[in-house]
C-alpha cells in the first residue's frame, strides 16, 4: 500500500502547485472510470505521479477519489481498494455508496404525528382551500435522501488512520480542495481552502458526494451542504487559481451522439426516446452538465494563459459508458477494463498535439505502452516500469 514520500512531508500550501488534478463526479461508475483512466496516464507517461501532486480539486465521487490521492494512495492502490476489494488494510463494503438512509427515515417518521395534526388542523381553518399549503406540509414527511453516506465518511476516516495520512486538510503534503454546494445560498465552497479546512476530510468528502434526493445534505458548522455538482461538473478552475500548471481532468459523464455511435460500426440501439424514462432523463442530465463544463474549459485558454488543461473523458460514440447505469457497482471489472484501454487509446490518438505541452512540465510518453495497449495486471506499476524500460532501450538504440 502506498506511503506518502518523505519528501512530501511539508504542509499544504507550502509552495505553489505545478502540476494537479482535477476529477469530477459521475457516481460509482464513474468513479471506476477515472479510477482507470488514472492507472492508464500513470502506466503512460513518465515523470509524474499521480499520488504525489501538487493539488487536487474533487467534486462528488471525485472528491472521494482526490482525498485518497491527496493521502499518498497511487491508482494501482485505489483498483486494488475499490475495483477488486482485494485489500485486507482497506476492506470496503460493495454496498457502501447505496446503505439506505435509516435515520433520516426515522427522524421523519418520528415527525409525521405531529406533522399529519398539524396538516388536518390547517384543512380544518381553511376547508376551501390553501392546498398548496397542505402540499407543503406534506412535503415535510419526504426524507432529504434515500441513502446514507456516513459509512462512507466513516471508510475514509479508517483509511486516514496511520501510515502518514492524516483526516486534516491542513496537516496534509499537498493541497486538497473538495467542493460542495451550500444549500441555503446555492455558492460553491472549496473545502481544504484557507478558512474551509478545519472540518474533518471525510466529512468534506461526504459533503461534496450529497446529490440531492439520493442523500441528505451534509450540516458543517451550522451550514448544510450538497452536491457540488450543482453548480460546476469539474472545479478545474479551483486550481487553475491557485496557480497549477499542468492540470489533469477527468471526467466521466458525456452525452451519447447515437448517430456517431451508428456510423462508427457500433451496434444499433434504436432512438434513446425508445429506451425509456432513465434513458431519456440521463441524456437530458448529460448534456445539461457537460455543456457547462464545456464552456469553462473554452475560457482556460484566455484566463490561464500559462497553463496546460488536458482533459480526458469518454467518447461520445461510446456505448458501453452510456448505457451502464452509474450506481452499478457490480459492473466495476468491465467498466475498469474497457475505460483503461480507451483511455490509452484516446492518449495514442492525441499524443503529437499533447507530447509538446507534457514536455513543458518535465512529462513524457512512454510509446511502449500505447502500443501494447492491453489491460493492465493486478499490479500496473511493473507495466509501467517495463514500459519506461523499453521507451529509454529504443532512445539508446536510435541514438546508436
Amino acid at each position: 500500500m502506498a506511503m506518502p514520500r518523505a519528501g512530501r512531508r511539508r504542509r499544504a500550501g507550502s509552495r505553489r502547485p505545478r502540476i494537479g488534478l482535477a476529477l469530477a463526479g459521475g457516481g460509482p461508475v464513474g468513479a471506476v472510470y477515472e479510477i482507470a483512466a488514472l492507472c492508464a496516464l500513470q502506466d503512460a507517461l513518465d515523470g509524474v505521479d499521480f499520488s504525489s501532486l501538487d493539488i487536487y480539486v474533487g467534486v462528488s465521487s471525485g472528491a472521494f477519489l482526490a482525498s485518497m490521492l491527496a493521502n499518498g494512495f497511487t491508482p494501482a492502490d485505489l483498483r486494488e481498494i475499490l475495483i477488486e476489494t482485494a485489500s485486507e488494510e482497506h476492506a470496503i463494503d460493495p454496498n457502501v455508496f447505496l446503505s439506505p438512509a435509516m435515520g433520516e427515515l426515522a427522524q421523519r417518521a418520528a415527525s409525521l404525528p405531529r406533522l399529519a395534526l398539524e396538516t388536518v388542523w390547517h384543512g380544518l381553518r381553511h376547508p376551501l382551500g390553501g392546498r398548496n399549503e397542505l402540499l407543503a406540509r406534506a412535503g415535510r414527511i419526504l426524507p432529504t435522501g434515500v441513502f446514507d453516506n456516513e459509512r462512507l465518511a466513516r471508510f475514509l476516516e479508517r483509511a486516514f488512520k496511520g501510515g502518514g495520512r492524516s483526516n486534516d486538510f491542513r496537516r496534509l503534503p499537498a493541497r486538497l480542495r473538495l467542493v460542495a454546494t451550500d444549500l441555503d445560498s446555492s455558492e460553491a465552497v472549496a473545502f481544504g481552502a484557507p478558512g474551509h479546512d478545519r472540518m474533518p476530510i471525510s466529512r468534506a468528502v461526504q459533503a461534496s458526494a450529497a446529490l440531492p434526493v439520493l442523500y441528505p445534505p451534509v450540516r458543517i458548522g451550522g451550514r448544510d451542504y450538497v452536491d457540488g455538482a450543482l453548480r460546476k461538473t469539474l472545479h478545474a478552475s479551483v486550481a487553475l487559481r491557485e496557480g497549477a500548471r499542468l492540470l489533469f481532468c477527468v471526467n466521466p459523464i458525456v452525452p451519447f451522439d447515437a448517430r456517431l455511435a451508428a456510423r462508427r460500426g457500433h451496434p444499433r440501439r434504436g432512438k434513446l426516446a425508445e429506451a425509456g424514462l432513465p434513458i431519456v432523463l440521463s441524456q437530458a442530465f448529460r448534456a445539461l452538465i457537460h455543456s457547462r463544463m464545456q464552456v469553462g474549459m473554452a475560457s482556460y485558454g484566455s484566463q490561464y494563459k500559462s497553463a496546460d488543461v488536458l482533459l480526458f473523458e469518454p467518447r461520445r460514440d461510446d456505448p458501453e459508458m452510456f448505457f451502464t447505469n452509474v450506481f452499478s457497482y457490480s459492473t466495476r471489472h468491465r467498466v475498469f477494463e474497457h475505460a483503461y484501454r480507451s483511455t490509452l487509446r484516446d492518449l495514442a490518438a492525441r499524443r503529437r498535439a499533447l507530447a509538446p505541452q507534457l514536455a513543458r512540465h518535465g512529462v513524457s510518453i512512454r510509446s511502449g505502452v500505447l502500443r501494447r495497449g492491453a489491460a493492465p495486471r493486478a499490479d500496473s506499476r511493473p507495466l509501467a516500469k517495463l514500459g519506461g524500460t523499453l521507451d529509454r532501450l529504443e532512445r539508446w538504440m536510435e541514438a546508436k
